[in-house]
């Protein structure tokens, strides 16, 4: 990170001889102190004099073992050349431009800092002030990961706005939403325009009940003030004036964006209005071809369709090898998941964003979120499920669990999803390269001590390195 800096470039005080003139050396050096984050001092042949540094710094210790060193050799190889082009522009213009470098420390550790070197003395000595960039390179990393956060929340809600407008359309049952307080039409889905008789561009603003007798506008105005003050309300009997059909009609009330919505349900038995065979196969034609999976089961949870993403997702090759078979034998932890989904539903008539996993018949496990929705039907219930695959999504991880194979949390949830044998196995892995880590963390890399600390020969250290992935590492048979 380069800058250009010079004297024309600052603005400095306009009576620094008169209000400074009392200022003497042991002043100077605590305002320095204070202004950087690290001070150091270095001779006319780059040597560090003296190092002054913030509290945060002083307790690592590491600047006050750079006196009488060179500063090239306080830093990382990448900035010898930065710190030789920083003494270099000092020295011939009395001031530098900023330039980063990077401090190394224990631990495979770096600590960035920009620097600016000032002449002090006539034999080329350099006041070098530099400024700690490690909070700004943390609120640069919360602010990436809050972006990417929203990024994913966005593009989930578009997929979310995308299904549901495509299932209002295609739902063949007639579907109104207005707003609770006004009755204003907000929302109109074909089925709904075709069986009133108007067009939904026409519908949409007006007041509910729009196209019902006068005789009907009476009960269903009793029937929306009760699902106002109650939430619900038992069905009422309308006939649509165009038509002179009658129809059942349902309402239930719902929040959005802090307002209250109504969501109004027409069942009627239109004749002529009946969506076409064409439509219906358009219809089913689209489900086949969801990205998510989508199954309908009966009341028992046993499959009777399932679209291609939830074959894929099962590793099944056709739709009959999984008709007639138990939902739950693809879902979860076996007897566990899929029977507390399953009541759920029958006892709220949907559930939304169940986390679990589905089990391939090959042994793939894939991460799922389900949702899930009854008809209303107690004789013949039909339920819906979809479920999508959310495994590939990226989380925001601390470093430590990066460095992991597996997390605490992660193996916790293996329970009853893979034999016991296998957990051991895994969680003996973690422990063995979080041990390994660790001894070569608090030996410097040394892969000797390390091996000595941990009572293994050099060649078996260098096998588990190797079968950690832990660094480009010489073979087995190499001796250091």
């Amino acid at each position: 990170m380069d800058g250009t800096l010079t004297r024309s470039t600052l603005q400095p005080f306009s009576q620094p001889k008169k209000y400074l003139a009392g200022l003497d050396t042991d002043l100077a050096a605590v305002i320095i102190a204070a202004a950087a984050d690290l001070a150091i001092i270095v001779d006319g042949a780059g040597t560090v004099c003296d190092v002054a540094s913030s509290n945060e710094l002083m307790s690592i210790d590491a600047p006050r073992r750079w006196v009488g060193m060179p500063l090239t050799a306080c830093v990382s190889p990448d900035s010898t050349s930065k710190i030789e082009s920083l003494l270099a522009e000092g020295r011939k213009q009395k001031i530098s431009g900023w330039r980063q470098v990077n401090h190394p420390l224990s631990g495979n550790t770096d600590i960035p800092i920009l620097y600016s070197s000032i002449l002090i003395g006539k034999d080329g000595e350099l006041l070098c002030l530099g400024r700690d960039l490690r909070p700004m390179a943390t609120l640069q990393q919360k602010l990436l990961q809050a972006q990417q956060m929203m990024e994913r929340e966005y593009a989930r809600l578009r997929q979310s706005e995308t299904r549901y407008r495509l299932l209002f359309q295609l739902c063949a049952e007639a579907v109104i939403v207005c707003e609770a307080a006004s009755q204003k039409i907000v929302e109109v889905n074909p089925a709904a325009s075709d069986l009133i008789g108007t067009g939904q561009k026409r519908l949409v603003g007006r007041h509910f009940p729009e196209g019902f007798e006068s005789e009907s506008t009476a009960a269903i105005e009793g029937m929306l003030a009760t699902v106002r003050a109650a939430g619900r309300a038992d069905a009422v009997m309308g006939t649509i004036s165009q038509s002179q059909k009658q129809v059942l009609i349902q309402a239930s009330l719902f929040r959005q964006e802090n307002t209250g919505h109504i969501l109004v349900r027409i069942i009627g038995a239109p004749n002529s209005e009946n969506p076409t065979d064409a439509q219906i196969q358009q219809s089913l034609s689209l489900i086949e071809q969801m990205p998510d999976g989508f199954v309908v089961t009966n009341a028992q949870g046993r499959i009777r369709s399932a679209n291609l993403a939830f074959l894929d997702l099962a590793e099944i090759s056709s739709e009959d090898q999984v008709r007639g078979e138990e939902l739950g034998r693809w879902i979860g932890r076996p007897g566990v998941d899929f029977p507390v989904l399953l009541n759920n539903v029958r006892e709220h008539g949907s559930v939304k964003l169940f986390s679990s996993v589905l089990r391939g018949e090959y042994g793939t496990g894939t991460e799922v979120e389900i949702s899930a929705a009854s008809t209303n039907n107690e004789d013949d219930q039909w339920i819906g499920f979809t479920i999508r695959a959310t495994q590939a999504r990226i989380k925001p991880r601390n470093q430590r669990a990066q460095e992991l194979p597996r997390s605490l949390d992660q193996l916790t949830e293996l329970i009853g999803r893979v034999p016991l044998k296998e957990l051991v196995r895994e969680t003996t892995d973690v422990i063995e390269r979080m041990c390994i880590e660790s001894a070569l963390l608090l030996t410097g890399d040394n892969r000797a001590s390390a091996a000595e600390m941990l009572g293994l020969s050099r060649q078996s250290l260098y096998v588990k390195l190797h079968r950690y992935g832990l660094g480009d590492l010489p073979g087995p048979e190499t001796e250091e």
